[in-house]
């Protein structure tokens, strides 16, 4: 199967991102906050991205930063496919029940609350560390995939296939488990890669507000320092355009990705029906 262009670059992204953040020891010769040279050098021979206010080396930080900016993204991500896989299946497969009505209206209010103001406030209560931010992103961005994931399960149920399962005595649980979810596995992948750049993304802005863990350098804490220490005012570019790089770099592969699976979902009308 050939690999469509935009998805293969997605995936070159991704993959020298990961590859990155997994390998940081061995590609950094030094650790964050260790002095590298002169407060605010900019990029020499020794220092190829520069220091920061403190004589930090900036490539230094990158490499670090891509490990918990990485980290942050997939387990929030993964909070918010089982969450959306769980109230979108649960509301689908009840279609038109209270308890379909009841799940549709939390999800419903959950998306027109602004979600920025609600994230700000739930971790200033929980204190910024790299839990709670993940936690905060993983609650707060689940509506859209289970919204996408109820009317998925709903046209399953709808199905003949379900109706001849149920004729043969087989159990809710049975049919959602053995052969629900693994027709909208396709649509969960896809969510998944998806909501890993916006969770990216929202770490660095609630990281550029200050509110995350200072002890976990990302790349939006740099941003915040660069803003607060006086790398904007100084022009010290090198303090805040590469993390800014990295985080939209970053995020514009998964994008490809993610959007490539999509598009490739919504043309596939197969239904896998399973041995019983």
């Amino acid at each position: 199967m050939k690999i469509p262009t935009i998805m293969l670059a997605g995936i070159l992204i991704v993959a020298s991102m990961t590859t990155i953040a997994l390998l940081a020891p061995l590609i950094a010769s030094l650790v964050p906050h260790e002095r590298s040279s002169e407060p605010f050098a900019p990029p020499n021979s020794r220092n190829i991205l520069g220091t920061n206010d403190l004589g930090d080396d900036v490539f230094v930080e990158i490499i670090y930063g891509a490990r918990l900016s990485m980290a942050i993204g997939f387990l929030a991500a993964l909070i918010v496919v089982l969450i959306g896989l769980s109230i979108g299946v649960l509301a689908g497969y009840y279609h038109g029940s209270l308890i379909d009505e009841v799940l549709s209206m939390i999800t419903d209010i959950l998306l027109v609350i602004p979600v920025l103001p609600l994230a700000i406030v739930l971790t200033v209560y929980l204190e910024p560390s790299f839990w709670n931010v993940v936690l905060v992103i993983g609650l707060l961005w689940w509506p859209s995939t289970a919204r996408v994931i109820r009317a998925r399960v709903a046209q399953l149920r709808s199905m003949e296939f379900v109706s001849y399962l149920k004729s043969l005595g087989a159990s809710d649980l049975y049919i959602i488990l053995r052969h629900i979810v693994p027709n909208v596995i396709e649509i969960l992948i896809a969510r998944f890669i998806l909501a890993v750049p916006k969770a990216i993304l929202f770490e660095a802005g609630l990281a550029f507000l200050g509110l995350s863990d200072p002890n976990h350098l990302s790349w939006g804490l740099m941003l915040h320092y660069a803003l607060t220490r006086g790398g904007l005012l100084r022009g010290a570019w090198w303090t805040f355009i590469p993390p800014g790089l990295c985080i939209a770099i970053t995020a514009l592969g998964f994008m490809l990705i993610g959007m490539s699976l999509e598009e490739k979902i919504s043309g596939i009308k197969v239904i896998k029906v399973r041995e019983l």
